[in-house]
């Protein structure tokens, strides 16, 4: 317990000294966290009541994120994509968290690689590259050659970052638990559950062996797609701590001038990446959850590559069916059709009325429909829609939080591509196709066919 407040009151003193709460530049934040960030900087750091910030939001948020560690700076990589939340001066400085973090030694770099693999650096390589290309926030990158003469980038893990990961998680864990018992509004959104599929996901970013299997499996999956790519895995030279994958080139997503520069269509670009989300996601049930643009390059023919497997969803049959059946409801304005499959996958409580469901569902997605994102404010949305499960009593299903976060991210790296795309008008040409695939009668008869033959031999077994 001491433990756990110690890291508590750490994580409030860095908060209150970069005065994030108080002075947040033309970001509004509720009465009640303005209210408690003033008695926090009263309490940690007194000065600040008096003397305002010299440096810039963006820049104190980032150095935030950094003195944080490293869940801290996930959610700092996340509001990086999201300039319509915070604006674009914030997410030019939060982008420095996506690969360009302080790096650690390279002598210490080449001592894990000879602990994982009893060689070093001169036998296993032609060339190995002693500053790395990218360090984040719990590993680094380094190019090298092989002896076989393929160039590789080698991953590898920071070290004592299971240390801080547990301490926070732990964190995490413990303010659930008190929101859970003493705020009734909380239970609904199920924090424990929530802090659950985090740890979970973590797990693959700390053994970076699930990672490898992670990327082998999308590679897998859009082996016959020639508009992505996903880097060949070694797996002699991959272990808990080390990742080694084939070396791929291209610009970053966000680097739009030089994407033009290159005669590349931006447009374009979007709507590929947005299909290939919508695949991802609704066609194999297994996606890349953390597309911010650190891990996403274009080639010089367009071809989108994706780098860093640490975080990844999945998602059920059933969930994908009911998500992906309720967009094609929203795309079609049936909304009495969002309602049943939403009470019929248990989102909702079984005594909901249909009618006022599907009117609330109305409410939200017809002034968005047809509508420039540019002109859309996601974060009005996104309280409406709260509003409603709250409202209709809907609980937060943690499975699916993932999904939600990611939809945000696309979002949002498609808009800095193309501030006149609309997810919509993305997503309806694929949703259309899904449904004539997936909801015709035929469909569903094979669907209940297969469901029928895989209880018969369960009972047979």
């Amino acid at each position: 317990m001491f433990h756990l407040l110690f890291n508590l009151v750490r994580i409030l003193k860095i908060i209150s000294r970069q005065q994030i709460l108080t002075h947040s530049e033309g970001i509004k934040l509720p009465k009640i966290v303005k209210i408690f960030g003033q008695l926090s900087v009263f309490i940690f750091y007194p000065l600040g009541i008096v003397r305002k910030p010299k440096e810039a939001f963006g820049k104190r948020l980032t150095n935030c994120c950094k003195q944080l560690g490293p869940i801290y700076i996930k959610f700092g990589q996340s509001l990086s994509t999201r300039p319509d939340l915070v604006g674009i001066k914030v997410t030019k400085y939060l982008q420095t968290l996506q690969d360009r973090l302080p790096p650690f030694d390279s002598n210490i770099a080449k001592h894990l690689i000879f602990q994982n693999f009893q060689q070093n650096t001169q036998q296993l390589f032609l060339n190995f590259d002693e500053i790395p290309i990218a360090a984040a926030s719990i590993s680094q990158v380094h190019k090298a050659q092989l002896t076989t003469g393929e160039m590789v980038a080698v991953k590898i893990l920071r070290p004592g970052i299971h240390y801080k990961y547990n301490k926070d998680i732990k964190l995490l864990y413990f303010l659930a638990k008190m929101a859970s018992k003493t705020l009734v509004k909380f239970k609904r959104l199920r924090p424990l559950a929530i802090v659950k599929v985090f740890h979970e996901t973590m797990k693959f970013e700390l053994d970076l062996r699930l990672e490898a299997a992670a990327a082998s499996e999308l590679r897998d999956n859009f082996s016959k797609d020639p508009s992505v790519y996903i880097p060949k895995i070694y797996w002699q030279l991959t272990s808990e701590n080390i990742l080694t994958t084939e070396w791929v080139s291209g610009v970053s997503i966000y680097n739009t001038q030089e994407l033009l520069a290159l005669g590349l269509n931006l447009s374009l670009i979007a709507q590929k990446f947005a299909v290939m989300f919508f695949n991802q996601a609704y066609r194999d049930g297994f996606f890349h959850a953390d597309l911010h643009p650190g891990n996403i390059l274009v080639n010089i023919d367009g071809t989108i590559i994706l780098l860093d497997f640490g975080i990844m969803g999945r998602i059920s049959d059933s969930d994908r069916l009911s998500i992906a059946e309720s967009l094609f409801g929203f795309l079609r304005k049936n909304y009495m059709l969002v309602a049943r499959v939403h009470l019929r996958a248990g989102y909702i409580p079984q005594n909901t009325n249909l009618e006022l469901f599907a009117q609330s569902c109305r409410a939200v997605a017809e002034p968005i429909t047809g509508v420039l994102t540019k002109n859309i404010s996601i974060g009005k949305l996104l309280a409406q829609l709260f509003k409603i499960t709250e409202d209709f009593g809907m609980e937060v299903q943690p499975q699916l939080l993932l999904l939600q976060k990611t939809i945000v991210m696309v979002e949002g790296v498609g808009q800095q591509l193309d501030p006149e795309i609309n997810m919509w008008q993305l997503a309806e040409p694929w949703i259309k196709k899904w449904a004539a695939k997936n909801l015709s009668p035929e469909a569903k008869i094979l669907r209940i066919a297969q469901h029928f033959i895989s209880e018969l031999l369960e009972r047979i077994k």
